[in-house]
């Protein structure tokens, strides 16, 4: 039986007590190239309730097919990648119609990265070595701006 606790109130299989279905768990792709750094990332986004990651990729092609492929609601964004750039994605990113919201973090947290990312439609821009710890809050925000 699966019991959760979630925003709306409490659930028991999936119902909650008004007898509606919940809301689904945010959705996250992780794109970044570092594997020590992405299996951080993912230990931090699995300690969050009702945010799921569905995916990794570490090159702009994969990012961009993972995002054609999959419901996303939300990318997190390293902008040097194994191949490619995170600029990339984020242009193919912009051109959807029901575009995620993308969170770029990046080593390389300079004025005209930032400028650049926000002009393509980064709706946050973190810098890894100090702001990484605000991504499960970013994160837990983005899936409450979804239930309200």
């Amino acid at each position: 039986m699966d019991v959760r606790l979630n925003h709306l109130g409490s659930t028991r299989n999936n119902i909650n007590v008004w007898g509606t279905m919940p809301v689904a768990d945010l959705k996250v792709l992780l794109v970044e190239d570092s594997a020590l750094l992405s299996e951080r990332v993912l230990e931090l986004i699995a300690d969050i309730q009702g945010v799921t990651t569905i995916g990794t990729a570490t090159t702009e092609a994969d990012a961009i097919a993972a995002v054609g492929a999959k419901s996303t609601d939300a990318v997190v964004l390293d902008l040097r990648l194994q191949q490619g750039t995170g600029f990339g994605v984020l242009r193919y990113i912009q051109s959807l119609a029901n575009p995620p919201v993308v969170i770029v973090m990046t080593n390389y947290a300079l004025p005209q990265y930032r400028v650049q990312a926000e002009t393509l439609g980064a709706r946050y821009f973190l810098d890894k070595l100090q702001q990484m710890d605000q991504l499960p809050s970013l994160l837990a925000t983005l899936r409450d701006e979804r239930i309200a």
